[in-house]
């Protein structure tokens, strides 16, 4: 029987959030695509439009089933997706020189993007299991050989941005959990020593948005045109931005991957500083609702969810916001629930309906 309570301890103002930047996206796809659009490019608003359609119902149904429920098969799901990571490198779908899909039947999807919340699911789980251990170095070797092994895998299909976002959702748990950073020197210390080596296992185009990120300047109509356009873009915006319709950075083709990665250099130049001001904002209200959600948990495990959850959504604005304005090295981190496509959108409605789900049984335990 439905308890009534659930309804009322909904919260709305996190959900309408989440909608309103949903909305956004579409709004922002077809704006960047506007009127010169054709074929393919043409579809990506309907498209998007659809998967925030299929996420919307996915958040309410992440909802109906109790978190401790989920909790049960943390486990089962993580392995479920490290076996898909395995699957796409033997059966991917190879696109755009990546070989990051997996297509069974009509339906294709990216398992990097399901294992975000598989790693999340999956520390939450064995870090509640073995709570009475926090404190000994040694518990946490499984949760770093388990991070480590599944960025290893991303890595290889290649994709170099979520294989990065994988380790810091491992790292920052870790470290909230307790883990001294003294523990993280090895790591840091074994890393630069590997670098050389590292390096030669990069595809040629990753190596060459490093080099450009050290300089800018090295091939501007080439490995370096990506931030060069994004730049021209975001600077041109000014501070209330050029209008809806009248980004022509993105409608004449300049900005490359508008509809994805560089989504928010679209923002930029129409809405300028003030309406990324208002987006940022509404990305720090999602963060800090989740963390309040996570003090709030009843218990630990679900504590440690929102906490992830929470932590996820955070490393990926501030990736994908720092790739744009060129802080950061071009990596492919999509914008959570901004950019287009249906695996990301889908996996973010999700992890955020998990959040929506813990606050709503936050008197039932």
């Amino acid at each position: 029987m439905f308890d009534r309570r659930l309804f009322t301890h909904f919260d709305w103002g996190l959900t309408l959030t989440i909608m309103a930047l949903g909305c956004l996206s579409v709004v922002s796809i077809y704006s960047a695509n506007a009127p010169t659009a054709s074929g393919f490019r043409q579809s990506l608003p309907i498209r998007q439009l659809t998967w925030l359609g299929a996420g919307t119902l996915v958040l309410i149904l992440s909802c109906t089933v109790s978190y401790r429920t989920l909790a049960r098969f943390a486990y089962v799901f993580f392995w479920f997706c490290l076996v898909s990571l395995v699957a796409v490198l033997i059966l991917g779908k190879v696109g755009f020189g990546a070989q990051r899909w997996i297509k069974i039947g009509f339906i294709t999807f990216q398992p990097s993007e399901l294992m975000k919340l598989g790693l999340v699911l999956f520390l939450a789980r064995y870090f509640d299991d073995h709570r009475d251990t926090l404190q000994q170095p040694r518990t946490m070797l499984v949760p770093a050989a388990c991070t480590l092994g599944c960025a290893v895998l991303v890595l290889k299909q290649p994709d170099l941005g979520t294989a990065l976002l994988l380790v810091f959702i491992g790292i920052t748990m870790m470290l909230l959990l307790g883990l001294h950073w003294r523990y993280l020197l090895p790591v840091v210390i074994g890393g630069g020593v590997l670098t050389p080596i590292l390096w030669h296992f990069l595809k040629e185009y990753q190596r060459r948005r490093i080099l450009v990120f050290l300089d800018p300047g090295m091939d501007p109509l080439g490995a370096s045109y990506h931030i060069a356009q994004s730049l021209i873009a975001v600077g041109s915006g000014g501070a209330f931005g050029k209008g809806f319709l009248a980004a022509s950075q993105s409608q004449l083709n300049f900005l490359p991957m508008n509809h994805t990665d560089f989504l928010f250099a679209v923002l930029a130049e129409q809405w300028g500083f003030v309406g990324c001001l208002v987006v940022l904002l509404a990305y720090v209200y999602i963060v800090t609702r989740g963390l309040q959600i996570a003090g709030d948990a009843p218990d630990f495990f679900a504590s440690l969810l929102a906490t992830g959850v929470s932590a996820m959504l955070a490393i990926q604005v501030f990736i994908n916001v720092s790739m744009v304005l060129g802080i950061m090295p071009i990596v492919g981190i999509p914008l959570p629930l901004l950019s287009y496509g249906g695996s990301s959108l889908l996996v973010t409605m999700l992890s955020l309906g998990l959040l929506l789900n813990i606050h709503m049984r936050r008197f039932m335990y």
